[in-house]
């Protein structure tokens, strides 16, 4: 207990103005793949999906109507980007810990960008055809087939091409992806697994995967994905998740879960280089002690008969001296 309330005194030492820059520069790599991340997305954007073949017989499951968003696309990102470094900031206001705050922010950008480049990437590469492709295909409702058997859209190639990326959900993904890191981010600040039986801990921690939960459904009942698009695209969001807070912070079960690993190996630098000026003044203090230890066994060999480290006779009566006067 002593030293996690030392631990929490050196937190006010590093803040954002006195060593924000420095924590950045040394992760600069970091924040240029993440901007590469950017770019490779941009990119699977814009290219044309795998166009699946898609029968008459097939359009059974894809008949279903062209609805609007219940979770519009702009407030995916307020919801797992904004709203958790919200929190960040809220945590890094009350500890003034700037490791703790810039981690959480480059752990949950990576979370983000990693899920979102894998799932375009997928998307691209399956090309299916979401629930609502029919009218996305023929908005007249007149469906027309070629000599194989598959579809000649005459809709809005924009639209068309969004027809093919169901699988896996992005919406979902996503959710999970920011919501996923701000639950595990939460179970460590509130040490949901020390073991004392807190259960309304959890329920904190339950709420952000609740609202990604929610999000998911949205997408099946709004027939933009298929119910197996959205367990996919959870999947991956919570794994990737997992895997980036991991790289900057202990498991939140770990006794020191609450802080990241940057915090912590700071720590021992920080006790490295105060241990050399220490060692001297320990060097003297241990002799002073010595010094007493042997002066007390020699006082003791006389009275009880216990063998002690011995002086020069001199030296002896003159520490005697000193001690006696220092009493009196």
């Amino acid at each position: 207990m002593r030293e996690f309330m030392q631990m929490e005194t050196h937190l006010g030492e590093h803040t954002m103005r006195s060593h924000g820059f420095a924590v950045a520069k040394t992760h600069l790599y970091d924040w240029i793949i993440l901007l590469l991340l950017v770019l490779i997305d941009i990119g699977l954007n814009m290219i044309y999906p795998f166009f699946r073949f898609v029968g008459e017989d097939m359009m059974f499951d894809l008949k279903y109507p062209l609805k609007s968003n219940t979770v519009p696309v702009w407030s995916v990102p307020i919801l797992a980007v904004v709203l958790p470094m919200v929190i960040f900031l809220v945590v890094y206001i009350r500890r003034r810990d700037i490791y703790d705050l810039h981690h959480a922010v480059l752990g949950l950008l990576f979370s983000i960008l990693v899920t979102t480049v894998i799932t375009d990437a997928i998307k691209d590469a399956v090309g299916r055809p979401r629930p609502n492709f029919l009218w996305r295909c023929f908005p007249d409702g007149k469906d027309v087939y070629g000599e194989w058997g598959n579809v000649i859209c005459n809709g809005d190639k924009l639209v068309i091409k969004e027809g093919y990326k169901s699988f896996p959900s992005g919406h979902t993904s996503w959710s999970f992806a920011g919501l996923g890191f701000l639950s595990l981010y939460l179970s460590g600040k509130l040490k949901a697994f020390d073991r004392k039986g807190h259960v309304a801990k959890l329920c904190i921690i339950f709420l952000p995967l609740f609202a990604a939960s929610l999000v998911g459904i949205s997408r099946v009942d709004d027939y933009w994905h298929h119910w197996t698009d959205v367990f996919a695209g959870s999947l991956i969001g919570i794994v990737v998740a997992t895997f980036c807070y991991l790289q900057f912070f202990p498991p939140p079960y770990h006794p020191e879960g609450w802080g990241p690993y940057a915090y912590f190996r700071m720590l021992e630098e920080t006790r490295g280089m105060t241990q050399v000026p220490n060692a001297q003044n320990g060097n003297q203090t241990q002799m002073a002690q010595l010094t007493e230890a042997q002066v007390e066994n020699q006082e003791g060999q006389s009275h009880h008969g216990f063998m002690g480290l011995s002086l020069a006779g001199n030296q002896t009566s003159t520490l005697e001296d000193e001690l006696e006067s220092g009493r009196k």
